[in-house]
């Protein structure tokens, strides 16, 4: 089935909790490009609310009988970090095409096996929907064309508040379910926005901390990172903040270029200030970008569908999302070891690889109080 000239995918959808109808909603407003024509949950009762709202025709029990039953386009994965893993491979296997929710997986082995598994003829496309808005087009382009210069620092903030009970879930606040804290769970979008513009890191040096919350891992992490091209970057990824935001900013030699949302940013979020003398340059080059694009999943689904219509690899591939998650595993190694990590030094044998915890918190055997 085509409309106009786009073809109609068939997408699944397995998990069916609240980052679920975000993209269910998302999907829905593609005008038909995207049909949610199954779903799959171990939980019936959630299952059965959700294919009710989003009209979904055929609801499953679990991932292995969706796929005895069904070939669809797409498979968004949108259950616990703990489950990604295994579940992208036996997709993959079968030659689908994965959208995984963040974290893509809890550890770097996890990531580079899923990896190996795209090579059965499947894809895997990670969420990293900040990557998508218009106003990130529009910095990168300017940014190419030198009319901002060079860039000299940066500020990536995800500073986010959860209260105690938002772990009662018991896949949430432990290395072993969910992987890690904010820095792998929460942080990560502003992360991997932060590489999308500045490029490989280089080095990280880190403290993180579990100051309040009743969990395994830890509820703050603080970094600073060296790329190749020399800028340096403060990280801050916290769930112990009221007055919740997520800030990018980036210091360049002509402008300064500032983003300010929460969970999703348009072009109104950005605010670009000349430099003395570079007022005229720097205003030409930001408004010859494009604009009128959110950073919402849709924009992201919409180029992942663009590139299975042109037979290309969808965005974001695992060369695009692993920097990403290695500066994470390696924001934890600095911590728990007290080193600075280099990109490229966290491979098998370091226990880092296999667990984000490493060769474990220093606050394993404390108690929280408070």
């Amino acid at each position: 089935m085509t409309r106009g000239n786009n073809k109609a995918f068939d997408i699944a959808v397995v998990g069916t909790g609240g980052i679920a109808a975000i993209h269910a909603r998302d999907a829905a407003k593609l005008g038909g490009r995207a049909r949610l024509v199954a779903a799959a949950d171990t939980d019936p009762e959630r299952l059965a609310e959700f294919g009710e709202q989003w009209s979904v025709p055929r609801l499953y029990p679990g991932l292995e009988a969706l796929l005895d039953a069904e070939r669809p386009d797409v498979v968004h994965l949108c259950t616990p970090p703990g489950l990604h893993a295994a579940q992208a491979i036996a997709c993959l296997e079968r030659g689908l095409t994965v959208l995984c929710e963040k974290p893509p997986t809890r550890t770097l082995a996890e990531f580079d096996a899923v990896a190996a598994a795209a090579h059965h003829g499947g894809a895997f496309a990670c969420v990293f929907q900040h990557r998508f808005g218009s106003g990130v087009q529009t910095l990168r382009r300017a940014l190419a064309s030198g009319a901002l210069g060079r860039p000299l620092t940066a500020v990536c903030h995800t500073l986010w508040f959860r209260p105690d009970d938002y772990f009662d879930l018991p896949w949430r606040g432990g290395w072993d379910n969910e992987g890690g804290g904010p820095t792998l769970g929460h942080g990560i979008h502003q992360i991997d926005l932060m590489l999308a513009v500045l490029g490989p890191w280089q080095e990280v040096v880190a403290v993180a901390a579990r100051q309040a919350r009743p969990t395994a891992t830890e509820d703050l992490s603080c970094a600073i990172v060296t790329f190749d091209s020399g800028v340096i970057a403060t990280v801050v990824n916290s769930l112990l903040s009221p007055q919740q935001t997520s800030y990018l900013r980036f210091d360049l030699e002509h402008a300064t270029v500032e983003l300010e949302h929460l969970y999703g940013y348009s072009d109104r979020n950005w605010v670009v200030t000349a430099a003395p003398g570079h007022e005229d340059e720097v205003a030409a080059a930001w408004a010859g970008g494009p604009t009128g694009l959110g950073s919402g999943h849709g924009a992201q689904l919409n180029a992942v569908l663009d590139a299975l219509e042109a037979g290309t690899a969808p965005p974001v591939t695992p060369a695009d999302a692993r920097p990403t998650l290695e500066l994470v595993a390696a924001v934890y190694a600095s911590a728990f070891t007290r080193e600075r990590v280099r990109a490229g030094e966290i491979g098998p044998g370091s226990p880092f690889y296999d667990r984000m915890d490493g060769v474990g918190a220093p606050w394993a055997t404390t108690a929280v109080t408070g």
